[in-house]
């Protein structure tokens, strides 16, 4: 499909609680996310304990949404770059000291932002939202870890995000019992995705446009819904041993 179908699914119950058709683009999925979990708490007066979402969700601005502004647990993998190269010291080496707003590598030498006098103040927030963080080229120079930290640069710098608290929040949440069911319950949405293209046979689109395939997607979670609610609502009745069953 040229189009995404996005689906808000209570896991517990398996129920598909809202729907959005996007273009295949992280970026507006992501968003449409947003619209989705503030419809379902506008309209069904519903918000999610945690949310769960692969590596595409787990952007910084994403993150920072999910914890700070929703209050809500995200169970979601940390999209991150920072580890480094092989052989060389990742960020998660450098000790994070919020009360002093530096960092300290493992020479316990000190990474710190402005360093650099300017005549007008300036935010130290780059484009990307990052503030960076920056060691002395003195203490790089007589370091014997140099080798390992920064081997072809004269001192070592660290991007660190301006949301990077609820990331640490998310990270801590991923080393959590919980997490790990959390991964394991992603599975039922991804049922879903599945029994809609073999099981109702749901290969391509028969309208045109976004709104054409918003149509149609709702139409599609809403024949899952009810068979769902089918399979609940009207089960058979269990027949006794010996008595006749008439087809």
């Amino acid at each position: 499909f040229y189009y995404c179908t996005n689906y808000l699914v209570d896991v517990e119950h398996n129920i598909i609680l809202d729907v959005e058709a996007t273009p295949a683009h992280r970026v507006s999925e992501v968003t449409r996310t947003k619209e989705m979990i503030e419809r379902v708490e506008e309209n069904l007066g519903i918000k999610p304990q945690r949310l769960m979402a692969d590596t595409a969700y787990g952007s910084a601005e994403m993150l920072n949404w999910v914890v700070e502004e929703k209050q809500i647990a995200p169970h979601i993998p940390v999209f991150d770059k920072t580890d480094g190269k092989p052989g060389l010291f990742g960020r998660t080496e450098f000790i994070w000291n919020a009360d002093a707003d530096c960092y300290t590598c493992p020479a316990d030498k000190l990474l710190q932002r402005g360093r650099r006098k300017f005549k007008q103040p300036r935010s130290g927030i780059t484009k990307a939202n990052t503030m960076i963080y920056r060691s002395s080229k003195q203490d790089c120079d007589h370091c014997d870890l140099k080798t390992q930290c920064c081997p072809n640069t004269d001192h070592r710098k660290i991007a660190r995000s301006i949301y990077e608290d609820a990331r640490d929040v998310t990270r801590a949440i991923m080393k959590t019992d919980a997490y790990r069911q959390s991964c394991n319950d992603r599975k039922k949405v991804e049922v879903l995705f599945g029994h809609l293209k073999r099981a109702m046979r749901f290969d391509r689109l028969r309208l045109r446009g976004l709104s054409g395939a918003r149509d149609e997607f709702l139409m599609a979670a809403t024949v899952q819904n009810l068979k769902k609610l089918a399979q609940q609502r009207f089960k058979p009745p269990d027949h006794k041993i010996g008595a006749p069953v008439y087809m």
